[in-house]
């Protein structure tokens, strides 16, 4: 593997390239979509949107690692309740959704009732740029994590809204768990698990 496409921590200072890679990685999200429709100016409502997840949630609180053109936060088991939006964050989310927070902020907690109450790992994000699809970065960064979570005994959850993503994941070991339907007119978000792997 290249230096480009071998997993390194993701730092502080990483945060306006990351928001902007990420911005790329998410531009065809269904839930991005739905909380950031189309219109002037999405594309920086959506880097100013992962530039703050991860310098003030993910960065503290959590495992980010990036290649050259992807990233991956990760939420151990012992930090999943310090990996959380605190006032300020919540105020800064609130300014870059405008008039959809309070559909996000729903969804949110729709999610949240389904997260399994069984001690886990969880992949907060994974997304790779566009024009790097295919490389095999996002792959290196799944099999990072996972091996991580696999060293620590903890299986491991995520969320996506995106069904073309679901074969990925599932090659990755994970199985479906649930499917729902976010409120407000969302749209549908499937769970996912991986128990923990010797």
């Amino acid at each position: 593997m290249s230096t480009t496409t071998t997993p390194r921590p993701a730092v502080p200072e990483d945060a306006p390239a990351l928001g902007d890679l990420l911005a790329r990685a998410f531009h065809d999200d269904p839930m991005m979509g739905f909380f950031f429709p189309e219109g002037p100016g999405r594309q920086a409502s959506l880097a100013r949107y992962f530039t703050t997840i991860f310098a003030r949630q993910y960065v503290r609180h959590g495992r980010c690692e990036r290649t050259g053109s992807a990233a991956a936060f990760w939420v151990p088991a012992e930090d999943q309740d310090k990996a959380v939006p605190d006032i300020d964050t919540i105020r800064e989310l609130q300014a870059i959704l405008g008039e959809r927070a309070e559909l996000f902020g729903d969804a949110v907690e729709a999610a949240a009732r389904h997260t399994p109450a069984q001690p886990h790992w969880s992949l907060a994000l994974i997304g790779v740029d566009p024009a790097a699809q295919g490389r095999g970065e996002g792959a290196a960064l799944l099999r990072s994590g996972l091996a991580a979570a696999d060293a620590a005994g903890m299986p491991v959850h995520l969320e996506s809204s995106k069904e073309s993503n679901l074969p990925v994941y599932e090659h990755f070991g994970f199985t479906v768990r649930e499917e729902l339907k976010l409120p407000g007119g969302g749209p549908l978000l499937w769970t996912m698990w991986r128990p923990a792997t010797a």
